[in-house]
């Protein structure tokens, strides 16, 4: 073991689970053990779909106290969600969940007023119907909304209720199209032509900087001996995760799996034309001045909603025998609002299929392929068209997070790019939480020479592209004729 190694706590928060994760990194070392692994469910109540959020936060201390002595603790988690404290600092009932129906027709509305091209030259933020934007005008004609004191972001609230401090980390503040990309602050212009009050915000802080200590309360919880510093890391775990691409040049696209696949360029500044947002791309901030040029896509929600739809089986046999499907039969759009809601997602991707007169997939190994080979068309898609807005060559494509363990998916995204993939690091948003409290307590470097770290201590698998690209295009042309 390395001299100068130090121990931290990354509490990482999926859109289906949670983790606490110990790191120890020294200046030639990182090694990263799962502490706690904890389920996220949703709950759906009469009002709409909610977050659990009281069970995430019991799950984080069971985390913290199974990790052990730690010299700092980071929070990342989702974008765009949030919960209202009133003024004396208590929460507002269960945040609401992105995926709930309270924003549709709400961007019309917003449009209305701040016209959608106005919109992206002003913030960069690609149109989803679930923005924190959408979501605020939507609550706030609610009673709740009207005794919000305060707005915090799902990582920050976390963090609120571990320290007693108040904070917007401002790579998750950048993706609720209030923030100009380009200043790296609050975009009043915007709030004040919509009427969102800006103070409901907390102070903007930047990765690295200090969130406070553990509480008492906490430490007595977590059996953790004080005090405990806990520090702002990316606290959008795509911010996290991007910063843990474990790449030795320039040049590269990445890929962050899950849930959601994020597809996009590590750039200086943003890209802000009609064409950019025409193609929905996003211009989110990232670490050390970066910027996160990406796409949205549905990523493995559509096969994990249609795995849970059939009963739960074993995912190793299905991928099997999905690799033995003929490659792209059927595809969908991957980036179809069709696939946000939970429910009948097999059901969903036949009646795509039948409807642009495509073979309709019969069995679960058809389903699964279709789907994977969707969201290698997907990340296809996205790749060139980055590349082509930013003017920017592309070398090789990182892939990193869950979907690296899929190797089925690692592959068909290489064959449909043309370009060498290099898979891992499987918890990259955790050990970009971690990297970037080492460096804020003492380990040297900058951006590049974090990702140097990892690319010699992380096991990463590199896939070569195999056949014929134009076998993709044809696929793809499928889809462009809809």
């Amino acid at each position: 073991m390395s001299t100068g190694v130090r121990t931290y706590a990354a509490v990482d928060l999926g859109a289906s689970s949670g983790r606490v994760m110990v790191g120890r990194v020294g200046p030639d070392s990182v090694e990263l053990r799962e502490a706690h692994r904890f389920p996220n469910r949703p709950v759906r109540v009469p009002e709409g779909l909610r977050w659990d959020v009281l069970a995430l936060y019991g799950g984080v201390l069971d985390g913290l106290r199974a990790a052990g002595p730690v010299d700092s603790v980071g929070v990342d988690g989702w974008a765009v969600d949030y919960g209202l404290l009133d003024a004396d600092g208590a929460l507002l009932g269960n945040p609401v969940h992105y995926r709930d129906a309270r924003t549709e027709g709400v961007a019309e509305k917003v449009w209305a007023s701040v016209p959608a091209a106005e919109l992206y030259a002003a913030t960069g933020v690609q149109y989803a119907p679930f923005n924190t934007l959408y979501q605020l005008t939507a609550a706030r004609s609610t009673a709740q909304f009207a005794r919000a004191a305060r707005v915090l972001l799902i990582p920050d609230l976390l963090t609120y209720w571990l320290t007693g401090e108040l904070g917007t980390e401002l790579t998750n503040a950048s993706t609720t199209q209030l923030v100009d990309p380009r200043t790296r602050t609050w975009s009043r212009e915007v709030a004040e032509r919509l009427g969102i009050d800006l103070g409901l915000f907390a102070p903007l802080r930047r990765p690295g900087d200090p969130a406070g200590t553990l509480r008492p309360e906490v430490l007595a919880e977590t059996r953790l001996a004080g005090p405990v510093p806990v520090t702002a890391v990316g606290s959008h775990d795509t911010a996290s995760a991007v910063a843990a691409v474990p790449a030795t040049g320039e040049r590269f696209a990445y890929v962050c799996t899950g849930t959601w696949s994020l597809v996009g360029l590590e750039l200086s500044a943003p890209v802000l034309t009609e064409e950019s947002r025409a193609a929905n791309f996003t211009n989110e901030l990232g670490l050390d001045g970066t910027v996160r040029y990406l796409r949205n896509i549905m990523g493995l929600w559509l096969l994990q909603e249609c795995v849970r739809a059939w009963g739960g089986p074993d995912l190793g046999p299905l991928l099997g025998e999905a690799a033995g499907v003929p490659a792209l039969r059927s595809v969908v759009d991957a980036g179809d609002e069709a696939f946000l809601a939970p429910g009948r997602m097999p059901e969903r991707i036949a009646e795509a299929c039948r409807a642009s007169g495509q073979p309709v997939p019969a069995t679960r190994a058809e389903v699964t392929r279709c789907v994977l080979d969707s969201l290698a068309l997907a990340h296809r898609r996205a790749v060139l068209d980055a590349r082509w807005l930013a003017d920017r060559p592309v070398d090789v494509v990182h892939l990193v997070g869950g979907g690296t363990r899929n190797t089925l998916l690692c592959q068909l995204t290489a064959d449909a790019c043309g370009l060498p993939v290099v898979a891992g690091p499987a918890e990259a948003a955790a050990l970009g939480n971690v990297l970037v409290q080492a460096r804020a307590h003492g380990l040297g470097g900058d951006l590049p020479a974090l990702r140097r770290l990892l690319s010699r201590t992380r096991p990463l698998t590199r896939y070569t592209p195999r056949g014929d690209a134009g076998r993709w295009r044809e696929a793809e042309a499928r889809l462009a004729v809809r």
